[in-house]
């Protein structure tokens, strides 16, 4: 009987994205906490913090207004999402010449079905690395990859060991990998759900595996 070949799948999530580019784009940003969003004094919200700026406890998402508070000393740039477009294009190019099968999820992330393309380019982990590379080689921007058998292990990989990281999911390590995890690294669990598992004294993923 024929069986399907593994499935490898990468999640590739830049860094920081908006602050990132004008990080690069503007040099004496560089070591400073960049806010990208909109304007703290009208309800702005966060798009982007640097992670200068998320040393603060800055984060996407927050009121502007909150997140200046908590980093007075912030450069606040309003949102070129022209620009940002064009440079997501660029590493959707670079993505593309490994493989058709990407299913972008937002303007600075993407899956990619690498399955089958060892005999071209190298094992997954090379593919992961040769896509790290060239982004960084050709935009001065740095991605973050998480590998595994499935969407949902590489998401949650790519998000451990930011910015700049790569993390593996083997498919026989994949309940070691996940059962350490505290319950916020769920995919979609937010602060609506958080607060339920922990009433069910639900804190890591082997509680709610046992």
């Amino acid at each position: 009987m024929s069986t399907s070949p593994m499935r490898h799948i990468l999640h590739i999530d830049m860094d920081a994205f908006f602050a990132a580019v004008e990080q690069r784009d503007h040099p004496e940003l560089r070591g400073k906490p960049v806010l990208v969003g909109g304007s703290p004094t009208r309800r702005g919200v966060v798009s982007t913090a640097s992670y200068e700026a998320r040393k603060y406890g800055c984060h996407s998402a927050m009121p502007m207004a909150t997140a200046v508070r908590l980093c007075p000393h912030a450069v606040v740039i309003s949102s070129g999402m022209g620009r940002y477009s064009q440079v997501s294009r660029q590493i959707l190019e670079i993505m593309e010449r490994f493989t058709p099968l990407i299913e972008p999820v937002s303007i600075d992330e993407a899956f990619l079905d690498i399955t089958g393309c060892e005999k071209l380019f190298g094992s997954p982990i090379e593919i992961a690395k040769k896509i790290k590379k060239l982004i960084y080689k050709e935009t001065q921007l740095t991605a973050s990859v998480g590998l595994a058998p499935n969407k949902f292990l590489a998401k949650i990989a790519s998000d451990l060991k930011k910015p700049d990281g790569l993390v593996v999911v083997p498919p026989h390590r994949i309940q070691e990998f996940l059962d350490p995890l505290p319950v916020s690294r769920l995919w979609g669990a937010g602060k609506a759900t958080l607060p339920k598992f922990e009433k069910l004294h639900l804190y890591t993923f082997a509680d709610i595996r046992k």
